[in-house]
């Protein structure tokens, strides 16, 4: 059974700083595009940062770039988003997601086959 759980959470003041992280289970994942989506309450599930390392490729959304840093350990088969300096509008649900055979592009959700269960970042003020 393939799974995904991220982890890492919480809530911090704006400038600090979270690093989620998403084991992968049930297969290797390292051959495939890993990535880190949000949803804000209202607002539909949207691109943070991905990386698919056999073909050399890794984006960030333009919000985020400069203070989150997507990295992986494919020994563990694990995906982390360090993320800094962050802001009341990084609030929302991250979800990581990852092992489609199919590629898209990294910002396309339709390349990721398998998604985890999401865990809350709320970022005060």
């Amino acid at each position: 059974q393939v799974q995904l759980v991220e982890s890492g959470g919480g809530l911090v003041q704006a400038g600090g700083s979270l690093r989620l992280s998403c084991a992968a289970s049930g297969r290797t994942f390292s051959p495939y595009a890993m990535g880190w989506f949000r949803q804000a309450p209202g607002k539909e599930r949207e691109f943070v940062a991905a990386d698919r390392w056999t073909a050399g490729l890794i984006q960030y959304a333009d919000s985020v770039k400069g203070r989150f840093t997507v990295s992986r350990d494919n020994a563990q088969n694990m995906v982390y988003l360090q993320m800094n300096s962050l802001k009341p509008e990084d609030t929302a649900v991250y979800y990581c997601g990852g092992g489609g055979t199919s590629f898209y592009g990294l910002s396309n959700p339709r390349t990721y086959a398998y998604w985890g269960q999401g865990t809350q970042v709320t970022v005060s003020s």
